[in-house]
């Protein structure tokens, strides 16, 4: 009985794609939602994966895109209704669909928000195996800002490097190569992602032609500051992370953006509190907290030391 069923499913499918194979895609179509609802009805998650993987390949290879990226659609909401957890094993599958379907297709960036949503599994952004194979998705397409968004939500520090380093090599000044870097920096750390961070940091200074350097001292000083914080980061010293943004301070407002970063990583890494009100901005919260915590530091200094004192202790605790 079972199988003379496997037989029956055999020759249904094969129908199936000898209809969309002879250009009957609106049939070819049907019979595959039809198929859809009764195998879900019925509990049989494993078969309607495969054929709505591989009809929804089928139908992207006919350049059926309206079609193919419905059976993503619903591929991804039986992962959903299954429970499925094999996020290495399908992974790879939702990222071939997506790199069939033509970027300009709305349904792709629908298929694309549902498939992050599965993947998520306690995680706000989705899982970073997924957004590290759309982020090559999106690089092979030469759509750098989203593979960009998509590497920062992954645990992929070189190949981010990698496409920073074309990104702003093409389509960036020569003057911002420490800009680019320096907001994946933060945005990973903002994520409390420091490993990542620091990954991609040593791999983007070693190999982006502009900069070759493995450490310090570096031309540019945004460069240097990102080392500084870096290491202050594993010190998790407040008195450090306060003299190094004091130090760097011109560095820093070059780009509105990194004090709002800085505010977030001083908070997730130096036990900063976040601002009541914007008053002081950044640094005056980060003077305000440093001298709360003085009293509970291992590393006390007052709070008004020279800037050769602020430099030679920034040094010192980072040795």
């Amino acid at each position: 009985m079972a199988a003379s069923s496997v037989r029956g499913v055999s020759r249904v499918l094969e129908k199936l794609e000898n209809s969309v194979k002879n250009g009957n895609y609106y049939e070819a179509h049907q019979m595959y939602r039809t198929l859809y609802f009764r195998y879900l009805a019925q509990k049989k998650y494993k078969e309607t994966l495969d054929m709505l993987y591989n009809g929804s390949l089928l139908f992207l290879e006919h350049d059926q895109q309206i079609s193919g990226a419905d059976l993503a659609i619903l591929l991804v909401d039986v992962l959903v209704k299954s429970e499925e957890k094999d996020y290495d094993g399908w992974t790879p599958k939702l990222c071939k669909i997506f790199s069939s379907i033509s970027p300009t297709t709305p349904e792709r960036e629908t298929f694309l928000a549902q498939a992050l949503r599965w993947s998520s599994n306690h995680r706000s952004f989705g899982h970073p195996f997924l957004h590290q194979c759309i982020a090559q998705v999106y690089w092979d397409e030469k759509n750098y800002f989203q593979a960009r968004h998509h590497y920062i939500y992954s645990k992929d520090g070189q190949g981010c490097a990698k496409l920073l380093i074309e990104f702003q090599s093409t389509q960036g000044f020569q003057c911002e190569a420490d800009l680019f870097i320096a907001q994946a920096v933060f945005q990973y750390l903002c994520l409390s992602n420091k490993i990542t961070a620091y990954q991609t940091f040593t791999s983007y200074t070693e190999q982006h032609p502009r900069i070759k350097r493995s450490g310090p001292p570096y031309l540019l000083p945004l460069l240097n500051f990102i080392f500084f914080l870096l290491q202050a980061i594993e010190s998790r010293k407040l008195p450090t992370f306060v003299v190094l943004c004091e130090q760097y301070e011109p560095s820093i407002k070059r780009d509105p953006c990194y004090i709002g970063y800085l505010d977030k990583i001083g908070q997730i890494f130096f036990g900063l509190k976040p601002p009541q009100q914007k008053q002081g901005g950044l640094f005056g919260n980060f003077f305000e907290s440093f001298l709360r915590g003085l009293d509970d530091s291992d590393d006390e200094a007052p709070p008004q030391a020279s800037t050769s004192n602020q430099q030679e202790m920034l040094h010192t605790e980072l040795d």
